[in-house]
């Protein structure tokens, strides 16, 4: 059951913000959360990053602060900067209705002028617990005035040390507010956290189970970051899927896999934040009336989109969070109908589909790349169906005089075959299509250079801690220490053939 945002019992202004995102379904964790928090609970929410937290507890924030008091009444403390600067930016665009004013304060910046906006009296404040301490024992960031308060990744911040700056920050919180806690995995010291700073919270856990269904055809296929391009046309052209949605890791990737899919003759277009809303909303209501038949999108992009018929869904690149994969290929496979996923996987990411199995507890199909041969026989069969579909249509009388000029001139034999060679595609190699390499996710991560203890990280400034028995007790049969995925250890395994279409067999 998907629900979209206007029965959420949200505010008019936030529900136009919503729209003009693009957003129209709430994931999961929305779903389960904006309802509770709505009605001032407290909530304890296990999910992953990419599942859309930061509206579910964005919006019963934003919807709960008075436009016109000019006092910090929501305060969030992530991780990381990125993280925080992640926030800030979406609760901006969540609040830009309401006017909401938004301020984010991380290590690694100029802290006078962190001051100085402070001093702007924002409603909401997002940071790292490091610097935010740091303007606590300033007094140039005063909390006595919050109603909301936000843990966002909380095991996250565990493991890099921060609880007991995240509890003198709770400290200066008045005690009658709201708490909203985010975390991943639920170890014994979040719990704690719970039961100590929060009343009576409910907990909200969303499954992986609950997110996936039986109907998706699930496939991978391994291949080197230069080749997916045109294996992927050529699985297109052989599967000749009905509406395609494609996720790419990048804006850019975005970009250059659109430009590439139409340069060879698709119907495609991308979507992504550096897009203006109208750009967005015509791109959007171009796929859905089939004007368009690829739509191309980053994972943000696409979340909360109420796109119905897709039969296929590609993972141009493979996601590092298993939990946006879920909501990747929950694209298609509704209401009862069949659907199908692929993958794409380099030689070196194939811990992390191991870690997307573990999850979903279902293992995906290796599959066959097409060869260029198979994909132009599946190009031809296509321009024969759609010639037998045109030849249903009236009108045709016009042109038969004509017709039989050309007749008298060529054979049939070679007016049918100029006519499929117009509609079929141009072969790949006449379109060359370069795709930018992208950096592919980490194998590992080490610990050289740091400090034992505590060690001051030069890009963000956040201390962190070296707590190696908290991955061991909370990534059990999840990756390494460092939370990367164990080696993988999967034998060869026979590929399916890729002659599927709009998912079936």
């Amino acid at each position: 059951m998907y629900l979209k945002f206007k029965e959420l019992n949200l505010s008019q202004e936030l529900l136009d913000a919503v729209t003009k995102i693009g957003f129209e379904e709430a994931t999961p964790i929305q779903a389960e959360t904006i309802p509770l928090a709505m009605e001032g609970k407290d909530v304890i929410g296990q999910a992953q990053t990419g599942t859309g937290k930061t509206a579910a507890f964005g919006l019963p924030m934003l919807d709960k602060i008075d436009g016109k008091k000019k006092q910090i009444q929501g305060l969030v403390i992530a991780p990381t900067r990125e993280l925080a600067i992640q926030t800030q930016e979406e609760l901006f665009r969540l609040g830009k209705e309401k006017k909401i004013r938004v301020q984010a304060v991380y290590g690694g910046a100029d802290i006078g002028r962190q001051i100085r906006q402070l001093k702007d009296n924002p409603q909401i404040v997002v940071g790292t617990p490091g610097r935010m301490l740091d303007h606590i024992n300033r007094r140039t960031l005063k909390l006595s005035t919050v109603e909301t308060l936000v843990l966002d990744e909380a095991d996250e911040m565990l493991n890099m040390g921060f609880l007991e700056d995240i509890e003198k920050i709770i400290a200066q919180v008045p005690e009658q507010r709201q708490t909203l806690l985010f975390s991943a995995t639920m170890p014994k010291e979040i719990k704690s956290i719970g039961v100590k700073f929060m009343k009576d919270p409910h907990h909200v856990r969303i499954k992986a189970k609950e997110m996936t269904a039986d109907s998706i055809d699930q496939y991978y296929v391994k291949a080197k970051d230069y080749e997916k391009f045109d294996i992927m046309t050529r699985l297109f052209d052989v599967q000749l899927p009905e509406l395609t949605l494609i996720f790419a890791r990048t804006k850019r990737r975005v970009d250059e896999i659109a430009r590439g899919l139409e340069a060879r003759g698709y119907k495609a277009e991308g979507i992504h934040g550096d897009l203006s809303q109208q750009k967005r909303m015509n791109i959007l209501q171009s796929f859905k009336k089939g004007r368009l038949d690829i739509l191309v999108a980053t994972d943000v992009a696409a979340r909360g989109l109420d796109i119905s018929g897709v039969t296929h869904v590609y993972n141009y690149d493979i996601p590092q969070d298993p939990e946006s994969y879920v909501h990747r290929i929950g694209r298609t496979g509704r209401a009862g109908k069949s659907g199908m996923s692929v993958t794409f996987v380099t030689p070196n990411e194939m811990n992390y589909l191991h870690v997307i199995e573990n999850l979903t507890k279902k293992r995906m199909t290796p599959m066959r790349p097409p060869s260029d041969k198979e994909a132009f026989k599946g190009q031809v069969s296509q321009a024969v169906e759609l010639i037998d579909e045109k030849m249903n249509e009236n009108g045709l009388d016009k042109y038969a005089k004509d017709a039989s000029e050309l007749l008298e001139h060529y054979s049939a034999q070679d007016l049918a075959a100029l006519l499929l060679k117009t509609l079929a595609k141009d072969p790949a190699e006449s379109v060359p299509v370069k795709i930018t390499p992208e950096r592919p996710l980490p194998k590992g991560k080490s610990n050289k250079g740091r400090r034992k203890n505590y060690s001051r990280d030069r890009n963000n400034g956040n201390r962190r801690k070296n707590n190696n028995d908290y991955y061991k007790k909370n990534n059990k049969n999840q990756g390494n220490k460092n939370s990367y995925p164990k080696k993988s250890r999967r034998g060869n395994e026979k590929k399916q053939d890729f002659v599927i279409r709009n998912g079936k067999g």
